[in-house]
C-alpha cells in the first residue's frame, strides 16, 4: 500500500469519526487511556466503521424525510438508527418527539428521558421535555426537570421564566418570588417583574413588602415618571388615596404636563366624588395642544370602556368628543375614534360631520370615505356618490370599489360616456392582485354600455373578459347570450352561455326569458314554450318584453288567441311603463308589437 493510499485512508477514517461523534450525541463510550501523569478521557465509538456509515446515511434520510414532513418514512428510518445504535441520544429524541405527534405520549416521553441521560449537557433535549410536562400539566415533573437546567445552565433566562409559570400553578408563591428574585438578579429590575413580584406578595397578604416593590422600582429608576404613576395607581387601587395624591403631585411637580399622572389625577378626584375637579383635570388634558393625540386617543378609549362598563351615558363622551374636535387637528385619529364611537350609537347622523372631517385631514382614509359612501348609496343619493369616488381615485388609484361606484353612480343617471371612462380607468388598474369578482363586473358593465351605444364588437369583447375573470359571472353569460341572440349570431354559444344562467337559477325570470328567447330563434318552438312558461310564472309577467315574448313563442307553437292575448297584455304594461325610464319601450318596438296585434301575425322586424 503506498503513502498516498494510506492517507486517503486516514482521511476517510477521521471524517467518520467527526460524524460518528456529530450524530451520536452519547453513543459513544470513555475508556482511560494512561498518560505519563494522569488517566486522560477519550471517546471510543461502539460501532464498526460500517455499522457507523449506515447509521449516519439512515440518520441524514431521516433528518430530510421529516424536512420533507413524512413522519412515517423518517420514523421508520430513525427506528433503523436505533437498532443500529440503542443508545444514540439524537435518535432517542427524534422518536420521542415523533411518537407524541403521533400522539403516543408515554413512549415519547420515555425515549425524551432516555435522551437526555444520554446527554445530560444538552439544553434543548430538557427543553424540550420540561415544555411536554407543563403542557401535561405534570408541574412537579416539570420543576424537577428546570430546576436542574437552572442549576446547569445557570445564565439562561429561559428556565427561571418556565419556573414561574409552573410554581404560579401550584400557587407556591414564596417561591414564585424566590424564582423572581433570581431572575431579577441575572436580568436587572424591570417593571413585569416588580409587579409580578407585587402580585405574590398581595396574593400572600403582605402588603407591605407589595408596596415596597414598587417603591423600590420607582427608587430605582427616578427620572422614569411612568414607575412613580404607576405606585400612585396601585395606591389609588389599594385604597391608599392620601399616598396616591402625594405621590401623582410628586410626578407633577418634576413634569408638570406629564399626561398619565394628569389623567390619574383626573381618577382620584372622581373617585373621591370631586365632579367638578374631574372635569377641570379631563379638560387640561384633552383640551391642551402640547398632548399629543395619541395620548388622547389612549385617555378617551379608556373613557369609553370605563363608560360601557357603568352608565353608559353617551352624552358625556359625546360632549369631550366635541370639545377635542372644535380645536385644530393634529391627524384623523380622535376624529376617527370619535366617529366609531357615534357609529357604534348608531348616531349615524351625527357621524357624518365627523367623518367629513376626517377625509378633510386625512383623504386617504379609506375606512372613512367608505362609510360615508355607505350612507350615500343607503340613500341613493348618487351625486354625492360621484363627490366621494371622484377624489379617492386619485389619493387610493389601486381600490376598485371606488371606480365600480363611481361609474355605477354615472351609469344610473344615465350618463353612459362618463361611466364608460370611469369603468375604462378602473380596468387599468386591475393587476395580479386585484379581485377578479370585481374586475369582471367592471368588464361585464363595460359590455353592457358598448351595447346601449350599439358598439357590439367592443361589447362582446367586454364580455368575453369579463368571464376570463370569472367564468360564471351570471349577469355577463345572460346579457352577452341574449344580445347574440337579438342580432341572430352565435347562437349554439348564446344557449351554452345562457343554459349556465338558468342551471345557476332556475326561478330568475330574466333569465328563463332568455333562455327561452334563444331556443325560439334556433327553432326549437316546443323548448321554448316551456322555459317561457317559467318566466312568466315566477314574475315575468309583470314584464312588457317578456310577455310580448311569450305570445310571438305561443305564434310559433299554433296557439294564435294565446299569442293575441300576450301581445295584447304586453301592448298595455307598456302603456303603464310609459313613464318610467328604465321600464318604456322602444317606439320602434310599440310600432311591431301593434303591428302584431292589428294584423294577427308575428313579425321579426
Amino acid at each position: 500500500m503506498s503513502h498516498k493510499q494510506l492517507t486517503r485512508i486516514q482521511v476517510w477514517c477521521v471524517c467518520l469519526l467527526l460524524a460518528s461523534i456529530l450524530f451520536s450525541c452519547g453513543s459513544s463510550r470513555k475508556v482511560s487511556i494512561p498518560s505519563k501523569n494522569t488517566l486522560a478521557q477519550v471517546d471510543v465509538d461502539p460501532l464498526t466503521l460500517e455499522e457507523r456509515r449506515k447509521f449516519n446515511n439512515y440518520l441524514l434520510e431521516a433528518v430530510r424525510l421529516k424536512e420533507k414532513g413524512e413522519m412515517d418514512a423518517a420514523f421508520d428510518m430513525y427506528s433503523h438508527c436505533l437498532a443500529i445504535d440503542s443508545g444514540s441520544a439524537v435518535t432517542q429524541y427524534e422518536l420521542g418527539k415523533l411518537y407524541m405527534y403521533l400522539g403516543q405520549a408515554e413512549k415519547g416521553e420515555r425515549l425524551l428521558l432516555k435522551a437526555m441521560h444520554a446527554a445530560p449537557d444538552n439544553y434543548w433535549y430538557k427543553e424540550t421535555l420540561a415544555g411536554y410536562y407543563q403542557r401535561k400539566g405534570e408541574i412537579a415533573k416539570g420543576i424537577d426537570v428546570i430546576e436542574g437546567m437552572v442549576s446547569q445552565f445557570p445564565s439562561r433566562l429561559e428556565p427561571l421564566i418556565a419556573l414561574v409559570d409552573l410554581y404560579n400553578r401550584n400557587k407556591d408563591y414564596e417561591k414564585v418570588i424566590h424564582t423572581l428574585d433570581r431572575l431579577e438578579k441575572l436580568d436587572g429590575k424591570s417593571e413585569q417583574i416588580s409587579m409580578e413580584k407585587f402580585r405574590m406578595y398581595l396574593a400572600m397578604d403582605n402588603n407591605e413588602k407589595a408596596f415596597a416593590e414598587i417603591e423600590n422600582l420607582a427608587k430605582e429608576y427616578p427620572y422614569e415618571m411612568r414607575y412613580l404613576t404607576m405606585l400612585g395607581d396601585v395606591y389609588m387601587e389599594n385604597g391608599k388615596e392620601e399616598e396616591a395624591y402625594t405621590t401623582y403631585q410628586q410626578v407633577l411637580e418634576k413634569e408638570p404636563g406629564y399626561a398619565p399622572a394628569m389623567l390619574s389625577m383626573a381618577s382620584y378626584y372622581e373617585k373621591m366624588g370631586e365632579d367638578s375637579l374631574y372635569r377641570i383635570q379631563l379638560d387640561s388634558l384633552l383640551l391642551n395642544q402640547k398632548v399629543e393625540s395619541n395620548t388622547k386617543v389612549s385617555i378617551m378609549r379608556q373613557l369609553i370602556m370605563r363608560s360601557e362598563r357603568g352608565d353608559r351615558d353617551s352624552t358625556k363622551i359625546v360632549g369631550l368628543f366635541n370639545s377635542m374636535l372644535a380645536q385644530e387637528q393634529e391627524n384623523a385619529d380622535i376624529a376617527m375614534l370619535a366617529a366609531q364611537y357615534l357609529l357604534s350609537k348608531r348616531m349615524d347622523e351625527e357621524a357624518k360631520p365627523v367623518l367629513r372631517q376626517v377625509l378633510d385631514v386625512d383623504p386617504e382614509n379609506k375606512p372613512a370615505r367608505l362609510q360615508l359612501l355607505s350612507f350615500a348609496i343607503s340613500k341613493e343619493d348618487l351625486d354625492e356618490v360621484i363627490r366621494l369616488c371622484a377624489p379617492a381615485v386619485e389619493y387610493m388609484p389601486e381600490a376598485l370599489e371606488f371606480y365600480y361606484y363611481w361609474g355605477i353612480a354615472h351609469y344610473q343617471k344615465k350618463q353612459h360616456d362618463e361611466a364608460l371612462e370611469v369603468f375604462k380607468k378602473g380596468v387599468r388598474q386591475v393587476g395580479p392582485d386585484s379581485d377578479k369578482n370585481m374586475a369582471s363586473d367592471f368588464y361585464s358593465i363595460m359590455g353592457d354600455l358598448y351595447h346601449i351605444k350599439k358598439m357590439n364588437a367592443e361589447a362582446y369583447a367586454a364580455y368575453d373578459s369579463a368571464l376570463v375573470y370569472k367564468p360564471d359571472n351570471i349577469g355577463a353569460l345572460n346579457n352577452y347570450a341574449y344580445y347574440l341572440s337579438v342580432e341572430r349570431k352565435d347562437l349554439d354559444k348564446a344557449e351554452e352561455m345562457s343554459y349556465k344562467t338558468v342551471k345557476a337559477e332556475p326561478t330568475n325570470n330574466t333569465y328563463l326569458d332568455t333562455y327561452a328567447w334563444i331556443l325560439f330563434e334556433k327553432g326549437k318552438y316546443v323548448e321554448a314554450r316551456i322555459y317561457i312558461d317559467q318566466a312568466l310564472q315566477n314574475g315575468g309577467d309583470a314584464s312588457s318584453v317578456v310577455v310580448e315574448h311569450g305570445g310571438d313563442i305561443y305564434f310559433h307553437n299554433g296557439e294564435l288567441e294565446k299569442a293575441l292575448e300576450y301581445w295584447k297584455k304586453a301592448e298595455k304594461l307598456a302603456d303603464e311603463a310609459k313613464d318610467d325610464e328604465n321600464e318604456a319601450r322602444d317606439a320602434k318596438e310599440l310600432k311591431r308589437l301593434k303591428k302584431k296585434i292589428a294584423n294577427k301575425k308575428y313579425y321579426a322586424e
